[in-house]
Protein backbone atom coordinates (compact mmCIF):
# COMPACT_ATOMS: atom_id res chain seq x y z
CA UNK A 1 0.00 0.00 0.00
CA UNK A 2 0.84 3.36 -0.40
CA UNK A 3 1.78 5.91 2.36
CA UNK A 4 -1.73 7.23 1.66
CA UNK A 5 -3.45 4.21 2.15
CA UNK A 6 -1.66 3.52 5.12
CA UNK A 7 -2.57 6.84 6.77
CA UNK A 8 -6.28 6.01 5.90
CA UNK A 9 -6.55 2.65 7.15
CA UNK A 10 -4.58 3.65 10.34
CA UNK A 11 -6.74 6.45 11.16
CA UNK A 12 -3.47 8.85 10.89
CA UNK A 13 -5.09 10.87 8.15
CA UNK A 14 -8.55 11.60 10.23
CA UNK A 15 -6.38 11.86 13.77
CA UNK A 16 -4.05 14.50 11.93
CA UNK A 17 -7.02 16.28 10.52
CA UNK A 18 -8.48 16.39 14.09
CA UNK A 19 -5.63 17.21 15.86
CA UNK A 20 -4.74 20.19 13.43
CA UNK A 21 -8.38 21.77 14.15
CA UNK A 22 -7.77 21.30 17.77
CA UNK A 23 -4.62 23.71 17.62
CA UNK A 24 -6.84 26.16 15.67
CA UNK A 25 -8.44 26.42 19.61
CA UNK A 26 -5.14 27.72 20.38
CA UNK A 27 -5.89 31.29 18.75
CA UNK A 28 -9.12 31.82 20.34
CA UNK A 29 -7.37 31.12 22.88
CA UNK A 30 -5.01 33.38 22.44
CA UNK A 31 -4.06 36.42 25.48
CA UNK A 32 -4.33 38.94 22.59
CA UNK A 33 -7.87 38.19 22.24
CA UNK A 34 -10.62 39.71 23.93
CA UNK A 35 -11.96 37.06 26.82
CA UNK A 36 -15.61 37.96 26.56
CA UNK A 37 -17.64 35.39 26.29
CA UNK A 38 -19.27 37.04 23.18
CA UNK A 39 -16.10 37.19 21.90
CA UNK A 40 -15.17 33.68 22.43
CA UNK A 41 -18.75 32.47 21.40
CA UNK A 42 -17.75 33.91 17.89
CA UNK A 43 -14.25 32.58 17.61
CA UNK A 44 -15.30 29.12 18.23
CA UNK A 45 -18.53 29.56 15.59
CA UNK A 46 -15.56 31.16 13.43
CA UNK A 47 -13.70 28.39 13.36
CA UNK A 48 -16.87 26.24 12.60
CA UNK A 49 -17.02 27.90 9.55
CA UNK A 50 -13.59 27.99 8.48
CA UNK A 51 -13.79 23.61 8.37
CA UNK A 52 -16.56 24.12 6.96
CA UNK A 53 -15.38 26.74 3.80
CA UNK A 54 -12.41 24.09 3.80
CA UNK A 55 -14.01 20.95 3.40
CA UNK A 56 -16.07 22.80 0.33
CA UNK A 57 -12.57 23.46 -0.87
CA UNK A 58 -10.61 20.76 -0.62
CA UNK A 59 -12.88 17.28 -0.13
CA UNK A 60 -15.70 18.62 -2.05
CA UNK A 61 -14.40 20.43 -4.95
CA UNK A 62 -10.74 20.53 -5.34
CA UNK A 63 -9.95 18.68 -8.76
CA UNK A 64 -8.78 21.10 -11.26
CA UNK A 65 -9.43 18.28 -14.47
CA UNK A 66 -13.78 19.44 -13.31
CA UNK A 67 -13.53 22.67 -11.73
CA UNK A 68 -16.67 23.83 -9.88
CA UNK A 69 -17.70 27.13 -8.93
CA UNK A 70 -19.21 27.78 -5.51
CA UNK A 71 -19.30 29.73 -2.61
CA UNK A 72 -16.86 29.73 -0.01
CA UNK A 73 -18.20 32.84 1.77
CA UNK A 74 -21.32 33.92 2.39
CA UNK A 75 -24.06 35.02 5.42
CA UNK A 76 -22.58 32.43 7.43
CA UNK A 77 -19.31 31.84 6.18
CA UNK A 78 -17.11 34.51 7.00
CA UNK A 79 -13.51 35.73 6.93
CA UNK A 80 -11.44 38.69 6.37
CA UNK A 81 -13.63 41.54 6.39
CA UNK A 82 -15.34 39.98 4.07
CA UNK A 83 -17.91 42.33 2.51
CA UNK A 84 -21.40 42.05 2.79
CA UNK A 85 -21.92 43.85 -0.74
CA UNK A 86 -20.03 41.48 -2.49
CA UNK A 87 -21.01 37.23 -4.20
CA UNK A 88 -17.75 35.39 -3.99
CA UNK A 89 -17.50 32.53 -6.17
CA UNK A 90 -14.03 30.35 -5.98
CA UNK A 91 -13.05 27.36 -7.98
CA UNK A 92 -10.04 25.15 -7.89
CA UNK A 93 -7.92 25.52 -11.09
CA UNK A 94 -4.33 24.46 -12.37
CA UNK A 95 -1.87 26.52 -14.06
CA UNK A 96 -1.16 23.60 -15.94
CA UNK A 97 -4.48 23.57 -17.94
CA UNK A 98 -6.58 25.76 -19.60
CA UNK A 99 -10.37 26.73 -19.10
CA UNK A 100 -13.11 29.18 -20.28
CA UNK A 101 -15.80 31.00 -18.32
CA UNK A 102 -19.23 31.57 -20.10
CA UNK A 103 -21.67 33.42 -19.14
CA UNK A 104 -23.97 36.62 -19.12
CA UNK A 105 -23.03 40.16 -17.28
CA UNK A 106 -25.88 40.77 -16.00
CA UNK A 107 -26.44 43.80 -14.13
CA UNK A 108 -24.17 43.36 -11.58
CA UNK A 109 -22.14 47.10 -10.76
CA UNK A 110 -18.64 45.25 -10.77
CA UNK A 111 -17.72 41.92 -11.59
CA UNK A 112 -13.62 41.08 -10.60
CA UNK A 113 -12.33 38.14 -11.62
CA UNK A 114 -8.41 36.98 -10.68
CA UNK A 115 -6.44 33.90 -10.68
CA UNK A 116 -3.92 33.11 -7.65
CA UNK A 117 -1.10 31.18 -6.40
CA UNK A 118 -1.10 29.54 -3.06
CA UNK A 119 -4.05 29.95 -0.03
CA UNK A 120 -4.10 30.43 3.80
CA UNK A 121 -2.35 27.85 5.78
CA UNK A 122 -0.21 26.04 2.51
CA UNK A 123 2.79 27.62 2.86
CA UNK A 124 4.82 28.76 -0.29
CA UNK A 125 4.25 31.69 -2.55
CA UNK A 126 0.99 34.03 -2.18
CA UNK A 127 0.19 36.03 -4.85
CA UNK A 128 -2.39 37.48 -7.79
CA UNK A 129 -1.41 35.75 -11.05
CA UNK A 130 -4.13 37.32 -13.39
CA UNK A 131 -6.77 39.78 -13.10
CA UNK A 132 -10.20 40.63 -15.44
CA UNK A 133 -12.53 42.94 -15.05
CA UNK A 134 -16.09 42.79 -16.39
CA UNK A 135 -16.47 46.45 -17.37
CA UNK A 136 -13.34 45.23 -19.85
CA UNK A 137 -15.13 42.41 -21.56
CA UNK A 138 -15.42 41.80 -25.03
CA UNK A 139 -19.28 40.86 -25.29
CA UNK A 140 -21.30 39.68 -27.92
CA UNK A 141 -24.46 41.50 -29.02
CA UNK A 142 -26.51 39.83 -26.68
CA UNK A 143 -24.83 40.43 -23.77
CA UNK A 144 -22.43 37.08 -23.44
CA UNK A 145 -18.81 36.79 -23.22
CA UNK A 146 -16.05 34.57 -23.32
CA UNK A 147 -12.92 34.33 -21.30
CA UNK A 148 -10.10 32.04 -21.79
CA UNK A 149 -8.15 31.03 -18.82
CA UNK A 150 -4.91 29.99 -19.48
CA UNK A 151 -0.77 30.75 -19.17
CA UNK A 152 -0.46 32.34 -22.41
CA UNK A 153 -2.70 34.75 -24.62
CA UNK A 154 -4.80 32.93 -27.24
CA UNK A 155 -3.72 33.63 -30.67
CA UNK A 156 -6.81 34.45 -31.86
CA UNK A 157 -7.43 37.34 -29.67
CA UNK A 158 -9.95 38.20 -27.31
CA UNK A 159 -10.74 37.95 -23.45
CA UNK A 160 -7.70 36.76 -21.26
CA UNK A 161 -7.94 35.86 -17.49
CA UNK A 162 -3.58 35.19 -17.36
CA UNK A 163 -2.44 32.26 -15.03
CA UNK A 164 1.17 31.49 -13.89
CA UNK A 165 2.46 27.78 -13.63
CA UNK A 166 1.71 27.56 -10.05
CA UNK A 167 -2.00 29.04 -10.24
CA UNK A 168 -4.33 27.59 -8.20
CA UNK A 169 -7.76 29.32 -7.82
CA UNK A 170 -10.27 31.25 -9.04
CA UNK A 171 -11.95 34.03 -6.93
CA UNK A 172 -14.73 36.11 -8.63
CA UNK A 173 -16.27 39.31 -6.97
CA UNK A 174 -19.40 40.46 -7.88
CA UNK A 175 -20.42 43.51 -6.08
CA UNK A 176 -23.50 45.13 -5.70
CA UNK A 177 -24.28 48.92 -5.37
CA UNK A 178 -28.08 48.43 -4.98
CA UNK A 179 -28.99 44.69 -4.46
CA UNK A 180 -32.58 45.52 -5.03
CA UNK A 181 -31.84 46.01 -8.87
CA UNK A 182 -29.21 44.25 -9.93
CA UNK A 183 -28.43 41.04 -11.73
CA UNK A 184 -25.53 38.98 -10.52
CA UNK A 185 -23.26 37.60 -13.58
CA UNK A 186 -24.33 34.03 -14.48
CA UNK A 187 -20.85 32.11 -14.69
CA UNK A 188 -20.13 29.05 -16.21
CA UNK A 189 -16.80 27.27 -15.70
CA UNK A 190 -15.04 24.32 -17.78
CA UNK A 191 -11.95 22.85 -18.44
CA UNK A 192 -11.03 22.73 -22.27
CA UNK A 193 -9.22 19.59 -23.99
CA UNK A 194 -10.50 16.26 -23.01
CA UNK A 195 -14.42 15.63 -21.29
CA UNK A 196 -14.82 16.75 -17.85
CA UNK A 197 -15.44 13.78 -16.08
CA UNK A 198 -14.01 14.22 -12.56
CA UNK A 199 -11.43 12.00 -11.16
CA UNK A 200 -12.81 9.01 -9.06
CA UNK A 201 -12.07 9.21 -5.30
CA UNK A 202 -8.69 8.44 -4.17
CA UNK A 203 -7.32 7.10 -0.99
CA UNK A 204 -4.53 10.02 -1.80
CA UNK A 205 -6.85 12.62 -2.52
CA UNK A 206 -8.74 12.40 0.06
CA UNK A 207 -5.69 12.07 2.31
CA UNK A 208 -4.39 15.54 1.05
CA UNK A 209 -7.73 17.18 0.90
CA UNK A 210 -8.03 16.46 4.82
CA UNK A 211 -4.78 17.96 5.25
CA UNK A 212 -5.65 20.81 3.16
CA UNK A 213 -8.87 21.71 4.82
CA UNK A 214 -7.25 21.62 8.61
CA UNK A 215 -4.68 23.44 7.35
CA UNK A 216 -6.81 26.33 5.29
CA UNK A 217 -8.46 26.57 8.97
CA UNK A 218 -5.69 27.30 11.16
CA UNK A 219 -3.33 29.60 8.44
CA UNK A 220 -6.80 31.79 8.03
CA UNK A 221 -7.28 32.26 12.16
CA UNK A 222 -4.07 32.37 12.64
CA UNK A 223 -3.63 35.04 9.75
CA UNK A 224 -6.74 37.47 10.64
CA UNK A 225 -6.11 37.30 14.15
CA UNK A 226 -2.76 38.40 13.51
CA UNK A 227 -3.90 41.69 11.56
CA UNK A 228 -6.72 41.92 14.16
CA UNK A 229 -3.87 42.46 16.94
CA UNK A 230 -2.02 44.75 14.64
CA UNK A 231 -5.09 47.10 14.45
CA UNK A 232 -5.35 47.34 18.21
CA UNK A 233 -2.50 49.78 17.90
CA UNK A 234 -4.73 52.30 15.99
CA UNK A 235 -7.89 52.07 17.70
CA UNK A 236 -10.65 54.12 16.30
CA UNK A 237 -8.56 55.33 13.37
CA UNK A 238 -8.57 54.21 9.88
CA UNK A 239 -4.96 54.00 8.10
CA UNK A 240 -4.52 53.08 4.87
CA UNK A 241 -3.89 49.13 4.41
CA UNK A 242 -0.37 47.83 2.87
CA UNK A 243 -1.24 47.17 -0.77
CA UNK A 244 1.15 44.40 -1.00
CA UNK A 245 -0.15 42.54 2.23
CA UNK A 246 -3.32 42.82 0.70
CA UNK A 247 -2.21 41.34 -2.49
CA UNK A 248 -0.64 38.46 -0.87
CA UNK A 249 -3.69 37.75 0.91
CA UNK A 250 -5.82 37.31 -2.83
CA UNK A 251 -6.84 41.05 -2.32
CA UNK A 252 -8.81 43.04 -5.40
CA UNK A 253 -5.86 44.62 -7.46
CA UNK A 254 -8.48 47.82 -7.70
CA UNK A 255 -9.51 47.95 -4.22
CA UNK A 256 -7.33 50.09 -1.91
CA UNK A 257 -8.61 49.18 2.00
CA UNK A 258 -8.51 51.16 5.34
CA UNK A 259 -8.31 48.47 8.13
CA UNK A 260 -8.73 49.25 11.79
CA UNK A 261 -9.83 48.68 15.66
CA UNK A 262 -12.79 50.36 16.73
CA UNK A 263 -13.77 50.55 20.41
CA UNK A 264 -16.92 52.37 22.28
CA UNK A 265 -17.96 53.06 25.71
CA UNK A 266 -21.59 52.75 25.97
CA UNK A 267 -22.51 56.73 25.91
CA UNK A 268 -19.60 57.40 22.98
CA UNK A 269 -20.26 57.70 18.99
CA UNK A 270 -17.36 56.91 16.38
CA UNK A 271 -17.78 59.74 13.36
CA UNK A 272 -15.95 58.92 10.26
CA UNK A 273 -16.02 61.77 7.62
CA UNK A 274 -14.53 61.53 4.03
CA UNK A 275 -15.42 63.90 0.70
CA UNK A 276 -16.00 60.77 -2.09
CA UNK A 277 -13.62 60.90 -5.13
CA UNK A 278 -14.52 59.99 -8.07
CA UNK A 279 -14.87 56.08 -7.95
CA UNK A 280 -16.71 53.41 -9.15
CA UNK A 281 -17.96 52.03 -5.10
CA UNK A 282 -16.81 52.61 -1.97
CA UNK A 283 -18.18 51.19 1.67
CA UNK A 284 -17.50 50.98 5.25
CA UNK A 285 -18.17 47.66 7.21
CA UNK A 286 -17.92 46.71 10.75
CA UNK A 287 -16.90 43.73 11.46
CA UNK A 288 -15.89 41.56 14.74
CA UNK A 289 -12.59 40.68 16.39
CA UNK A 290 -12.01 37.57 14.10
CA UNK A 291 -12.89 39.91 10.62
CA UNK A 292 -15.71 38.21 10.26
CA UNK A 293 -18.87 40.95 8.97
CA UNK A 294 -21.40 41.65 11.68
CA UNK A 295 -24.27 40.20 10.88
CA UNK A 296 -25.76 41.94 7.61
CA UNK A 297 -29.20 40.33 7.31
CA UNK A 298 -30.81 41.65 10.29
CA UNK A 299 -28.92 44.74 11.05
CA UNK A 300 -27.12 47.89 9.04
CA UNK A 301 -23.50 47.35 10.20
CA UNK A 302 -22.14 48.48 6.55
CA UNK A 303 -22.96 51.08 4.09
CA UNK A 304 -21.74 51.71 0.63
CA UNK A 305 -22.22 54.66 -2.17
CA UNK A 306 -25.32 54.14 -3.20
CA UNK A 307 -27.04 53.67 0.49
CA UNK A 308 -25.12 56.71 2.43
CA UNK A 309 -26.93 60.02 2.60
CA UNK A 310 -24.07 62.80 1.29
CA UNK A 311 -24.08 66.61 2.72
CA UNK A 312 -24.64 69.38 0.69
CA UNK A 313 -20.97 70.24 0.31
CA UNK A 314 -20.53 66.65 -1.05
CA UNK A 315 -19.29 65.16 2.22
CA UNK A 316 -20.34 61.93 3.91
CA UNK A 317 -20.59 61.21 7.96
CA UNK A 318 -21.37 58.07 8.99
CA UNK A 319 -21.73 57.07 12.49
CA UNK A 320 -20.96 54.02 14.67
CA UNK A 321 -23.08 53.73 17.60
CA UNK A 322 -24.74 51.11 20.24
CA UNK A 323 -28.17 52.68 19.76
CA UNK A 324 -29.85 54.52 16.86
CA UNK A 325 -28.73 58.21 17.78
CA UNK A 326 -31.30 59.84 15.43
CA UNK A 327 -29.05 60.75 13.16
CA UNK A 328 -28.07 59.94 8.72
CA UNK A 329 -25.60 56.74 8.00
CA UNK A 330 -26.03 55.05 11.68
CA UNK A 331 -24.27 52.08 11.56
CA UNK A 332 -25.24 49.34 14.38
CA UNK A 333 -22.69 47.26 16.70
CA UNK A 334 -24.96 44.79 17.31
CA UNK A 335 -24.28 43.81 20.85
CA UNK A 336 -20.59 44.64 20.50
CA UNK A 337 -18.31 47.14 22.21
CA UNK A 338 -15.20 46.47 19.99
CA UNK A 339 -14.28 45.28 16.78
CA UNK A 340 -12.88 45.43 13.73
CA UNK A 341 -13.88 47.81 10.60
CA UNK A 342 -12.75 48.38 7.10
CA UNK A 343 -12.97 50.78 4.37
CA UNK A 344 -12.77 50.43 0.29
CA UNK A 345 -12.52 51.98 -2.40
CA UNK A 346 -13.01 50.32 -5.97
CA UNK A 347 -10.99 51.97 -8.87
CA UNK A 348 -10.51 55.74 -7.02
CA UNK A 349 -8.96 58.31 -8.58
CA UNK A 350 -7.57 59.80 -5.68
CA UNK A 351 -7.46 58.42 -2.17
CA UNK A 352 -8.68 60.28 0.52
CA UNK A 353 -7.73 59.85 4.47
CA UNK A 354 -10.82 59.32 5.83
CA UNK A 355 -10.96 61.56 9.43
CA UNK A 356 -12.42 59.94 12.94
CA UNK A 357 -13.21 61.02 15.97
CA UNK A 358 -14.94 59.73 18.67
CA UNK A 359 -17.66 61.80 20.16
CA UNK A 360 -20.06 61.55 23.15
CA UNK A 361 -23.14 60.83 22.16
CA UNK A 362 -24.92 64.31 24.07
CA UNK A 363 -22.34 65.93 21.41
CA UNK A 364 -23.29 64.47 18.68
CA UNK A 365 -27.36 65.31 19.20
CA UNK A 366 -25.94 69.21 19.09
Amino acid sequence: MTDSHERLMDGTSWNEFCDTLKTAGNVILSRSAPADPLTRAEGYRYLSRLVRAGLEAFVEHADPMAPHLFRPVHETVKMGADNPDNYYQWASISGEQEYAIEGLHGTIHYLGLGTYAGTYGMGGRSAETGYLEGRDLQREPDGSFHIHVAVQRPARGGNWLPMERDTSSLIVRQTFLDRRHEQIADLRLRRLGSRQDSTSLTPAGVDQALTSASRLVVGAAMMFAGWAQGFQKHVNQLPRFDDKTSLAAHGDPNIVYYHSYWRLEPDEALVVEFTPPVCDYWNFQLNNHWMESLDYEHHRIAINKHEAATRADGSVRLVVAHDDPGVENWLETVGHQAGTMCFRWIRAEVHPQPLTRVVKLAELEQ
